[in-house]
């Protein structure tokens, strides 16, 4: 079996999942959290430590759901709400008083959506500049088609990584930004070790071998050493899902997301993009 020759079903199984993926951002889009669309920030200093996970329940009993909690030094309780009225803050102030004793009000304000715009904003720029700069490298290391691919890859990781965050309802806040630059940083260094089995692989080419057989053979030779890495990454994040608390967990899923589908790509797209590129260069035997 040739895994370049089969190609094409492995652009297909991309695709089976991207295109319900942009069907779903077409209809329903992201999951805004409030850094993106505004909303309560209350900022709690309790005597005693608080742990997030038991702030949650309170919070659901006087109706505010789909709150993020995160813990800080000092005793420091911060959640992030949709945007509460004065009533509705007050009951939950309450409500925290009586569940676990009496608190410093550091902060009780709204945030608006200018926030989420400007890091939005920065999110692309930063995700530009590193596909740019990727290729740079890519093609002073290798060659520019090599680069082409690469980043072509990191685009199918960011789409299946969005799409599904999409469909599944995840709420999209900063780490969701931290994580898809983790995604990337990852897909590519595996994509890199692939790419550099190839370029080997080229500079030994026997006379008569045929492109496809070059870029197969790298493939299979470092395909134990992708399955091995991303199996390893996979059990911490799986792990940190079921006990690492739910402040994480809708980070963890994302980069479970992102982490399986750019060990997809560096094996089954990357590589074969690299190769329908020289095919389209004149390069096909």
């Amino acid at each position: 079996m040739n895994l370049i020759k089969l190609r094409k079903y492995w652009y297909l199984i991309s695709l089976l999942v991207i295109v319900p993926g942009l069907i779903s951002l077409a209809v329903k889009g992201l999951n805004l959290g409030i850094d993106f669309r505004g909303g309560s920030y209350i900022e709690l200093k309790f005597k005693k430590a608080v742990e997030s996970g038991d702030v949650l329940p309170v919070l659901e009993d006087v109706g505010v759901e789909k709150a993020n909690v995160q813990t800080a030094a000092g005793n420091i309780i911060i959640i992030r709400a949709r945007d509460l009225s004065q009533k509705e803050s007050g009951s939950l102030l309450q409500a925290l008083r009586e569940k676990f004793g009496s608190y410093e009000l550091l902060r009780n304000e709204n945030v608006g959506p200018t926030i989420g715009k400007e890091l939005r904003n920065k999110a692309l720029l930063a995700l530009a500049i590193a596909f740019a700069l990727m290729i740079v490298y890519i093609t002073i290391r290798f060659e520019f088609l090599s680069g082409l691919a690469a980043v072509s890859a990191l685009f199918h990781d960011i789409l299946v990584t969005v799409g599904l965050t999409s469909i599944l309802g995840l709420e999209v806040d900063g780490s969701f930004i931290a994580a898809l630059l983790t995604i990337v940083g990852y897909s590519i260094n595996d994509t890199i070790v692939v790419f550099d089995r190839i370029r080997e692989n080229l500079k030994k080419r026997k006379k008569g071998e045929l492109l496809d057989e070059i870029f197969h053979k790298s493939i299979i030779q470092t395909l134990a050493r992708s399955i091995n890495t991303v199996l390893a990454v996979l059990f911490c994040l799986v792990a940190l899902i079921f006990f690492g608390g739910v402040t994480i967990r809708t980070f963890m899923i994302v980069l479970l997301i992102g982490v399986t589908a750019g060990c997809y790509s560096s094996i089954f797209v990357a590589s074969p993009l690299w190769y329908d590129y020289r095919r389209l260069r004149g390069e096909g035997v």
